[in-house]
């Protein structure tokens, strides 16, 4: 008998978001979009009168925190609508209606930031020093003034924004081709019954003890972005060329390092990443002996990738236990943020299971006023627990800001996003291992330890490379077409990988999988929160509470100060090669205590 999806309606309420937190019905959604757009009437009156006087400026920033507080929130309304069935037309329409308000908010305050910026600095200072309401915005004005040199005049700004909504066609397009159209063909699981392989599924498919099962997943699964790869390969081209524009159109030299200043980061750190990786590549090398001599194989495929090292001792961990477990696991942060997560436990922060329609993978996105929203697509395996912790560190990054910054300051910048989260992985797993005392599923635990760096600093690197590579590329004028992304990515998979390792056809397509691409230069801050991650948790760990009170800082200062100058406060510098270097031995360590233990066996 095959398995199907529960429709939306059919799941059970428990297991879903309470999204009435942020509006009782969609007349109140429409309400707050029509009060956005009265403050962006007012806002759009002051055009050639923002700096003409003190009063103004105040005026001026002030609304505009207002509206973006508002519009923030409504779009986060119907995005969670949107997400948890994709096919949903009423949502779709939602959303892009909160998008489309969002765009035009833009275009028509697009002459705010070049006015600042063309009044002179003395006269900006007198107008803080005179009103004393204007120091909280401070920080905000020495932001603007920072990019100064890649701003264009308010004619130009207002063209840039209208373009907005256009320059998301790609993403849309791809989101709703892979997430609501792709219909991925049926294959036998462990058990015998058919199963429909989905987004959500694929990956635990690939986690089974049958390698036929995981076989099938994967050259079943692959089939159908080998079918559509030239529509995906002209997507990303889009997305690229969307990049390109924006790049060239306020003066940097290459997309990259328009991706990573809007972030205030050095393009050195992202070359950082990929050049210190390269440089340990021998170490996933040995990862891979380690896995195929762990499976017992003549030949390791891409598809024994996922599938446990350790035989015979994955377990089912319900979502129940999974979250006793987390609570337990984070008690090193304080009674108070455990209470904090636990209110998101049982407050309907989380939507759990996977539905027909719902978005692939999982997330957490923090709402200003309200609460952190996370989905999940909840499969009952050690891999889920740790997005749960994973996920419910967002949650508490984007808690702790709100609870501490003013909306203008609350929004982290997505170079540290990804350190709250696998701080708690990694407290999750010292935890699970401290709390062990049996060889096998100690083995098991580092084994999964192993598979988070090779997942989370190696893949991503590769990622990262694989799109500096592509960027390159379209920026020299070579087209970026289905056969070229295949030979990059496939050649990129084989150095990571190694000589142990077959680099099967169908992995040539993977690329073409991951919606990450589509968010510019996204994924490099996976491995370097990875990295930061490792040394703040070793540090709460071994210091407790004055690490504990530097990361609570941390949590605490949304965008107040620089991504980087954040995380020097609890104790790490990205500008240097050190902490990723760190993170990879820690890697080897491991490796080192689970070859023992196999030795054992």
């Amino acid at each position: 008998m095959a398995k199907e999806l529960l429709k939306r309606s059919e799941v059970n309420e428990a297991f879903t978001w309470n999204l009435s937190d942020m509006y009782d019905s969609k007349d109140s959604w429409e309400k707050a979009l029509a009060e956005a757009e009265r403050l962006t009437e007012e806002i759009a009156s002051y055009e050639g009168k923002v700096t003409a006087s003190a009063a103004n400026l105040l005026r001026v920033l002030s609304l505009g925190a207002q509206a973006e507080q508002i519009l923030d929130r409504a779009h986060s309304y119907s995005a969670r609508l949107h997400d948890q069935d994709t096919k949903d037309s009423a949502h779709q329409a939602m959303n892009q209606k909160a998008l489309s308000q969002y765009i035009e908010y833009g275009s028509r305050t697009a002459f705010v930031v070049p006015e600042i910026l063309a009044a002179e600095d003395a006269v900006i200072e007198a107008y803080v020093n005179a009103e004393q309401e204007l120091a909280l915005y401070r920080t905000q004005i020495a932001e603007i003034k920072r990019t100064k040199e890649h701003r264009l005049s308010a004619e130009q700004e207002k063209l840039v924004a209208m373009t907005g909504e256009m320059s998301e066609t790609a993403s849309q397009v791809y989101g709703i081709l892979n997430n609501a159209d792709f219909v991925f063909p049926k294959i036998t699981d462990e058990e015998g019954d058919e199963v429909r392989l989905t987004n959500g599924n694929f990956v635990p498919m690939l986690e089974s003890a049958d390698r036929s099962v995981r076989k099938n997943a994967f050259t079943n699964y692959y089939s159908v972005y080998r079918q559509f790869a030239s529509t995906i390969a002209a997507l990303y081209d889009g997305q690229v060329k969307q990049q390109m524009f924006y790049a060239r159109a306020r003066k940097y030299d290459s997309t990259l390092e328009a991706a990573v200043d809007a972030n205030n980061v050095h393009p050195q750190v992202y070359r950082n990443l990929v050049d210190t990786v390269n440089a340990n590549i021998d170490k996933m090398h040995r990862y891979v002996k380690i896995r195929k001599r762990c499976l017992g194989v003549d030949e390791l495929h891409m598809y024994d990738i996922y599938t446990p090292m350790i035989a015979d001792a994955a377990k089912k961990i319900p979502f129940d236990e999974a979250k006793a477990t987390v609570l337990k696991a984070l008690a090193p942060l304080g009674e108070d943020y455990v209470a904090k997560v636990k209110e998101g436990f049982e407050s309907r922060w989380i939507d759990v299971y996977e539905n027909e329609g719902k978005r692939s993978g999982a997330y957490s996105a923090g709402v200003y006023g309200v609460h952190p929203y996370v989905l999940l697509n909840q499969n009952d395996t050690l891999d889920n627990m740790f997005t749960l912790a994973h996920e419910m560190g967002h949650a508490m990054h984007s808690w702790y800001s709100n609870e501490n910054q003013p909306f203008i300051y609350s929004h982290y910048k997505i170079f540290v996003a990804e350190v709250a989260s696998t701080c708690n992985e990694v407290l999750l797993m010292q935890y699970l291992l401290k709390n062990t005392e049996d060889k096998k599923e100690r083995a098991y635990l580092l084994n999964h330890y192993l598979d988070s760096f090779k997942g989370t600093v190696y893949r991503q690197a590769m990622f990262a490379e694989f799109e500096m590579q592509t960027n390159k590329m379209a920026e020299a004028g070579e087209s970026l077409t289905a056969d070229a992304l295949n030979s990059l990515y496939h050649e990129l998979n084989r150095k990571y990988y190694g000589p142990d390792m077959i680099s099967d056809d169908e992995i040539a397509f993977e690329w073409a999988r991951i919606p990450h691409f589509y968010y510019n230069f996204y994924v490099y801050q996976y491995a370097t929160g990875f990295s930061a991650a490792v040394s703040i948790a070793k540090a709460i760990l071994e210091e407790g509470a004055p690490a504990v009170e530097r990361y609570r800082k941390f949590l605490s200062g949304g965008c107040s100060q620089a991504p980087v100058e954040l995380l020097k406060i609890a104790g790490v510098n990205m500008e240097e090669p050190g902490p990723i270097q760190d993170a990879l031995d820690v890697f080897d360590s491991v490796m080192d205590e689970l070859e023992g233990l196999l030795d054992e066996f």
